[in-house]
This record gives structure tokens, C-alpha cells and sequence, in this order.
């Protein structure tokens, strides 16, 4: 996404640009379809590092429920601790 990041962006800009002849912006649309789908920041998608899984992904332990629940269960988690009374 980084890389391609700066590319995508002025392509689009000209692409919205309703001023530019309409030759320009389709020969920039057609630049920017052909540019990697993966370097879209949409198609970024968070994942659990410990398992790979990308749904229910806390974005700030970057782990899902699953694994959040068995570290915190085990004390792994510092100053996380199960709900007890």
C-alpha cells in the first residue's frame, strides 16, 4: 500500500478532476486500473498475528478474541485480568 500509495493518490485526484478534458481523465483512469488491486488501503485488512484471523481483531493488542481470552486467562496479559465477584 506504501508503495504505491503517492501513485494512487494523484491518479485519483486527476481522475475526479472535472476541469481536465475528459481524454485525460480517462487515460488516468485506465493508469489507475491497472495498478495492483492489493495496494488499495481498503483491501488492508487487520489479522491476529498469533493465528492469522481476521475477524474480531483488537486493534490494540493487533490479537483476536480467541487469543486475547486464553492470554488473559493465563496471566500473559499485563494488567489485564479475568472479571471476578
Amino acid at each position: 500500500v506504501a508503495k504505491y500509495e503517492l501513485k494512487r493518490m494523484h491518479y485519483k485526484a486527476i481522475c475526479q478532476d472535472r476541469t481536465l478534458p475528459d481524454q485525460i481523465r480517462e487515460n488516468f483512469f485506465f493508469k489507475l486500473s491497472k495498478l495492483p488491486r492489493n495496494s488499495s488501503k481498503t483491501r488492508v485488512r487487520n489479522r491476529c498475528i498469533f493465528t492469522g484471523r481476521p475477524r474480531s481483531v483488537y486493534k490494540l493488542f493487533r490479537i483476536s478474541r480467541l487469543v486475547f481470552r486464553e492470554l488473559a486467562s493465563k496471566g500473559s496479559l499485563i494488567g489485564i485480568n479475568k472479571a471476578c465477584w
